[in-house]
């Protein structure tokens, strides 16, 4: 069935050729903006608009009508393009409308052409707005999705465009109302809103499922023969969890053929409010699934609200520039008070544009936080923070989940709002806690202990997770203390008896351990190349296993160093993976050669750090790990109940 969207939630597209359907209670304008990665604008020529009806992929109508039937293909916009946005907006002109709260909320509904509707979407909360972007589509991982966002402006569609960093914004828009000023004349019998009731039985029957991703989840490529007649920006380089994370593939790995389970029904919002947000508000075949990709949609919307915001500032900075700039070079500024009214002018059109901006922000920014409020409770344990209650509960699973919490991601516009930051299982790269210090903390306290310490104590809190998230037996834990330093921090693993043999110690100890991890991989990938998993020797353990490498490169000699960078690069294919604690500046003895091991693993801390880039809009996000009072409690009990259940498994 068609899935009706609520602002702010996404889903995929069947189909990269759309027929985009708008019904509306009063005449209006429909444009097409295209954007780049960076969500701007580039010029006048990137927006298809009534008096420029046709850019490639992109098709509008040259009438301001109350219906309008808008032709999209996304194969054939420009490889440039990241971000296609649909605008509404009311047209000027006497005995119309002049905000969207005098008449009916339009609807728009997106398909295949000749097609069912594959999504709608009904723009409700509207006020004193005169233009709103109403869907946009965007590439997530070389596929198209369509997001709902229901943005409104008071300003119109000067304003609308000029917030997605368009110059000469006002220019535009009224070359767009000049163009259907002719028509609206014949626009005064138009037809009442068609709701969504009416559409879906005017419509052939809904597809049976939604689609998974496109198989080519990585850059997305080159589609079009040509872009809009101006030169298209060049691409930004490729940021590093692009580079060296490869492709991410978000497919559920127990998926069935059948239909997802639809998302809860959303209760009605109060007019003029924002929809209630509910747990679990999103497409899934499981509530886990669901809650998975709704926890993905705060962070793409915290990311394209943010970037959003930021465009809207630079832009209102660059203005501001060229303005005072003008006025100081204008002879005429010198005549006593006019160069000051100018730059006044000036700085209060800057004021205005960055309150707007930010007005606009708050509101999403609430809007998230109120959903973080009701997702954050309904979390399994796997998604939860430590101190949730559902660990006080806590079972071992029958079933691996689909992704697992390493911390927190916030950004500076709203440091409490915190989305939290999952990760696929099976683990696709190891992890590497730094234990290294900034110049400032190594000045406040010259010793190293405390910070290799908690580092520690951070990763036997992810590994404890990791052994919490898999069923009983299917997870093996391996620890190498060369120097027997971490004795304090391994305490909860070692009591529990949820390692099957000490921490190795010593350069002996690294040598069998290594050495046995590395037969291993050797093993598995000769019976998975050979299909001969029944050759496989019976005292080899098939479980997924877990090497806790501590105060690493202490004690790892050239051979043990080279058999590390092997489990790092082979192993979580075959399923062995790296869990290490280490400095990097500890390392650097070994010159360049450990280099591609630094950026094989996912790189988090013990404390709150900004190292981490989003793919999208390249924003630097603050990690939050997990903090110790958090988990310190929790520890004891989760381990003794996986204990448990690996003793009984046993018998």
């Amino acid at each position: 069935m068609t899935a009706e969207l609520v602002r702010g939630q996404n889903h995929p597209l069947p189909h990269p050729r759309l027929d985009i359907r708008v019904s509306a209670g009063a005449p209006v304008v429909a444009a097409v903006t295209l954007s780049g990665e960076d969500g701007r604008v580039p010029g006048a020529e990137w927006v298809a608009h009534p008096a420029q009806p046709a850019l490639p992929g992109v098709e509008v109508s040259r009438q301001a009508t109350a219906g309008h039937l808008l032709a999209v293909d996304l194969n054939a916009v420009p490889s440039s393009v990241h971000r296609v946005a649909v605008v509404l907006a009311l047209p000027s002109g006497p005995g119309f409308p002049v905000r969207f709260g005098a008449v009916a909320a339009p609807f728009l509904s997106v398909g295949a052409p000749d097609g069912p509707g594959a999504a709608s979407y009904t723009i409700t909360g509207l006020e004193s707005e005169a233009a709103v972007v109403a869907l946009e589509f965007y590439r997530r991982h070389g596929a198209w999705k369509v997001r709902a966002v229901g943005q409104g402006y008071a300003g119109g569609l000067a304003a609308c465009l000029a917030d997605q960093g368009l110059d000469r914004a006002g220019e535009l828009a009224a070359a767009v109302h000049e163009a259907v000023a002719p028509g609206l004349p014949r626009t005064a019998g138009t037809p009442p809103v068609r709701t969504a009731e009416v559409r879906r039985g005017a419509t052939a029957a809904a597809t049976a499922g939604e689609p998974g991703p496109a198989a080519d989840h990585g850059p997305a490529a080159s589609a079009s023969n040509t872009g809009p007649q101006t030169a298209e920006p060049e691409a930004p380089p490729q940021p590093a969890a692009r580079r060296y994370g490869g492709p991410v593939d978000y497919t559920h790995p127990r998926r069935r053929s059948a239909a997802p389970q639809p998302p809860p029904a959303v209760p009605p919002a109060a007019p003029g409010r924002p929809p209630v947000p509910v747990a679990g508000d999103a497409t899934g075949w499981s509530m886990e699934e669901r809650l998975y990709n709704q926890v993905w949609g705060m962070f793409e919307d915290l990311a394209r609200t943010t970037a959003a915001y930021r465009s809207a500032v630079d832009f209102a900075g660059s203005r501001l520039g060229r303005e005072l700039d003008r006025a100081l070079s204008d002879p005429r500024s010198r005549l006593a008070g006019t160069g000051d009214a100018a730059r006044e002018a000036a700085r209060a059109r800057h004021d205005e544009l960055t309150g707007r901006a930010r007005e606009v922000l708050d509101r999403d920014l609430d809007q998230l936080a109120a959903e973080s409020e009701v997702v954050e409770p309904a979390l399994p344990p796997a998604f939860a923070r430590w101190d949730s209650p559902v660990w006080r509960h806590y079972r071992v699973p029958t079933e691996t989940p689909m992704a697992l919490r390493l911390g927190d991601l916030h950004l500076p516009e709203r440091p409490g709002l915190r989305i939290p930051m999952l990760v696929r299982l099976p683990l696709e790269r190891g992890l590497w806690v730094d234990s290294g210090r900034t110049p400032s903390e190594r000045a406040a306290a010259p010793e190293e202990a405390p910070a290799r310490a908690l580092a520690m104590d951070t990763a036997v809190a992810h590994a404890t997770r990791l052994l919490a998230a898999h069923p009983a037996g299917e997870f093996t834990v391996r620890v190498i203390d060369p120097a027997g330093t971490a004795a304090r921090s391994l305490a909860p693993l070692a009591r529990s008896g949820v390692l099957d043999e000490p921490p190795a110690a010593g350069a002996s100890g690294v040598s069998a351990v290594l050495a046995t991890l590395t037969r291993r991989v050797d093993l598995v990938q000769m019976a998975v190349r050979g299909d001969a998993a029944d050759a496989l020797p019976p005292d080899l353990d098939t479980a997924q296993q877990l090497l806790v490498v501590s105060d690493f490169p202490h004690g790892f000699d050239d051979r043990a160093v080279t058999q590390l960078r092997y489990l790092a690069d082979e192993g979580p294919a075959v399923g062995v993976h790296l869990l290490m604690v280490a400095d990097r500046e500890d390392a650097s003895a070994y010159g360049p050669v450990l280099d591609p091991l630094w950026r094989s693993l996912l790189r988090i801390t013990p404390v709150p750090d900004d190292h981490l880039a989003d793919p999208w809009v390249q924003h630097v996000w603050t990690y939050e790990p997990p903090a110790f009072p958090e988990y310190a409690d929790m520890l004891g009990p989760v381990l003794a109940k996986v204990a448990q259940a690996r003793r009984i498994r046993r018998r």
